[in-house]
C-alpha cells in the first residue's frame, strides 16, 4: 500500500509526521506523495482540509485519516499517544471506509460560457466586496427569496459543526446527503424579508444564487478565499464525489459533537 503524510508545520506535528513515515516504511509500505492509497494528516481539521484539496482529484482512490496535535477535531480523531496503534493498524489491518458528502460549487460568468467548479469538505461562503450583499436565491429552479445582508454560507453535513453552527445552523449527521444554507446577518424589516432560518436541502435539490447587481464577490471554498468578478450565478448541490475516511476504530459522530462542544 502507498501512503503519504501531511503536517500542520509546527515542530510537534513535523516530528510525529517523521515518526509515522519511518515506522510505515519499516513495515515495507511505499511512500508516494503523488498517488497515495491513504493520506495521514497530522495537525488538526485545517491540516486535513489542505490534504483533501491537494488530493481532491483522486477521491475515489485515496482514503484519509487524521491525527490531532491540539484540540480534538471532527476529522482528526487520533491522538499522538496512540501513534503506534495507528501505525500498526494501517500496516497490518484493513480499514472500514466511511464516506461523507461533499459540496459542489459551480460559478458561471456574465457573457462567457466557461464555468469554474470547486469541491468543499466543510463549506462555501459568499460575500460582497463593497456595499450591501444582495442575492436572489433559487431552489429547484424556482425563485425563493431576495437576500440582503452580510452574506450566505452553504455547508456540508460534516461542515455543519463549523462556521454554519456559529451562524445558528443545525448540526447535520454526515450520513444524510444534504447541504445547508445559513444566513449572515440578514436585513429584515417592512420592506425587505428573508425566511430567517437555515435551510437543509436534499441531494436532488440545487440551490442557485444570482447576484442582483454587478458586485464583486468574495467566495470561499473551505480555507480558500477567492475574488470573482462578473458572476452570473453560483450553483450549489451535493457533489457526486465523496470523501473517504479510513476508520480503524469506532468514533461515532455524535460522540465527537459531545466531546467538542459539551464535555469538560
Amino acid at each position: 500500500m502507498k501512503f503519504a503524510v501531511t503536517s500542520k508545520g509546527d515542530s510537534k506535528s513535523d516530528k510525529l509526521m517523521d515518526l509515522i513515515k519511518t515506522y510505515l516504511l519499516d513495515f515495507e509500505l511505499e511512500y508516494d506523495e503523488e498517488e497515495p492509497d491513504i493520506v495521514i494528516s497530522v495537525g488538526g481539521d485545517g491540516t486535513l482540509l489542505y490534504a483533501f484539496h491537494r488530493y481532491s482529484s483522486r477521491l475515489d482512490k485515496t482514503a484519509f485519516v487524521g491525527m490531532h496535535t491540539g484540540h480534538l477535531g471532527f476529522y482528526a480523531d487520533w491522538t499522538p499517544d496512540a501513534l503506534e496503534k495507528l501505525v500498526i493498524a494501517i500496516a497490518k489491518t484493513s480499514y472500514e471506509p466511511v464516506e461523507y458528502p461533499l459540496l459542489e460549487i459551480v460559478v458561471h460568468y456574465e457573457g462567457e460560457e466557461k464555468e469554474t467548479r470547486y469541491l468543499a469538505l466543510n463549506e462555501s461562503t459568499v460575500k460582497s466586496i463593497e456595499g450591501t450583499f444582495v442575492m436572489d436565491v433559487e431552489i429547484r429552479g424556482e425563485h425563493f427569496e431576495r437576500f440582503r445582508g452580510d452574506g450566505l454560507c452553504i455547508s456540508t453535513p460534516s461542515g455543519s459543526t463549523a462556521y454554519n453552527k456559529a451562524l445558528g445552523g443545525a448540526i447535520v449527521h454526515p450520513a444524510l446527503e444534504a447541504i445547508q444554507l445559513a444566513e449572515m446577518a440578514s436585513i429584515n424589516n417592512r420592506v425587505f424579508r428573508t425566511v430567517g432560518s437555515p435551510l437543509i436541502l436534499p441531494a436532488h435539490h440545487k440551490c442557485v444564487l444570482r447576484p442582483v447587481n454587478g458586485q464583486k464577490l468574495q467566495i470561499s471554498v473551505d480555507h480558500l478565499t477567492l475574488l470573482h468578478k462578473e458572476v452570473k450565478s453560483i450553483q450549489y448541490r451535493v457533489a457526486d464525489e465523496k470523501i473517504r475516511f479510513a476508520r480503524y476504530r469506532s468514533f461515532p459522530f455524535w460522540k465527537r459533537v459531545h466531546d467538542s462542544f459539551i464535555s469538560e
